[in-house]
């Protein structure tokens, strides 16, 4: 009885205690995306505070009328997808070969690879590395110099290292070469840690924000994550993002408003990526952190 009593308390402090946490995670979303579509007159007069009052989708027109939101919106898809697609290929590359035992060397490249981890030269190194080698100012400055995240390597070699070695020596027999190897065996047995990776990599890619501020001098280059730094903290593109002082319902619609819709149009497309990979996550995770 008093272990039914036990549980019972345990699982209502646990689910309260998750039920706290998904209230605290949701309700800057749902405020932010009620403020974006609720009426302007509402939003003036500071009335939204959680659900919206009235429905309009002025701010929405206003966002994508602006062809500067297009341009940034294109370069961080572009941003993304090439970069994710290097961050995949090179990382799989890389921890293949480590998570051989008869490559006689890993040790020696793992130890490498983990002292980044720790220790690196500094940003202004940095800096003039990718500046001595031409990538400056450069789409590809937000590509190569990122192409392998070391701690997603660690986690790839780990899963790497719980493939049956039987499968490699089979494969070895047949007189397959280690890339046929790779690409026949081991890339189709490690979708789970591929599609965790991916989603890593993708968010990591489309949030990324500081590296464009550091390595791109052409604003054309931004990607929306500038653009939405530059409207929410610094304010220059306040003028530039849209011209609000109009006549009529329209010049009720503020600039904060406005500032909501953009978030909302640079968080939506990363969200609606996660249910696709969701079923991989968990697996492919715990699968790639159990073995060292």
């Amino acid at each position: 009885m008093k272990a039914r009593t036990y549980d019972s308390i345990y699982f209502t402090v646990v689910y309260g205690l998750a039920g706290l946490a998904i209230v605290v995670t949701l309700y800057p979303f749902i405020y932010v995306l009620s403020m974006s579509i609720s009426a302007p007159e509402a939003v003036a007069a500071k009335k939204v505070f959680l659900w919206p009052i009235g429905i309009s989708s002025l701010a929405y027109s206003r966002v994508f009328q602006n062809p500067a939101i297009w341009r940034a919106f294109y370069n961080s898809v572009w941003y993304t997808v090439v970069a994710t697609l290097g961050n995949l290929v090179f990382t799989v590359l890389g921890a293949y070969p480590l998570a051989r035992p008869r490559f006689f060397a890993r040790k020696f490249f793992m130890g490498i690879f983990v002292f980044t981890m720790f220790f690196w030269g500094g940003l202004v190194p940095f800096f003039v590395v990718v500046n001595k080698t031409g990538l400056y100012n450069s789409r590809w400055a937000l590509v190569i110099p990122y192409l392998i995240e070391t701690w997603n390597l660690v986690i790839c070699r780990t899963f790497f290292q719980t493939l049956p070695e039987e499968l490699y020596e089979s494969a070895k027999m047949d007189g397959a070469s280690e890339l046929r190897i790779l690409w026949r065996i081991t890339v189709p047995l490690s979708k789970q840690i591929i599609a965790v990776l991916a989603l890593f990599y993708g968010i990591s890619n489309w949030n990324g924000w500081f590296a464009a501020v550091l390595f791109l001098a052409n604003g054309k280059l931004h990607p929306i994550q500038v653009y939405l730094r530059n409207v929410l903290i610094a304010g220059s593109s306040a003028e530039a993002m849209m011209s609000w002082a109009q006549m009529g319902r329209a010049a009720l619609l503020s600039t904060l408003q406005l500032k909501y819709a953009l978030i909302i149009v640079a968080s939506v497309p990363i969200i609606m990526v996660y249910p696709f990979v969701q079923r991989y996550f968990e697996k492919g995770v715990l699968l790639g952190s159990l073995k060292g």
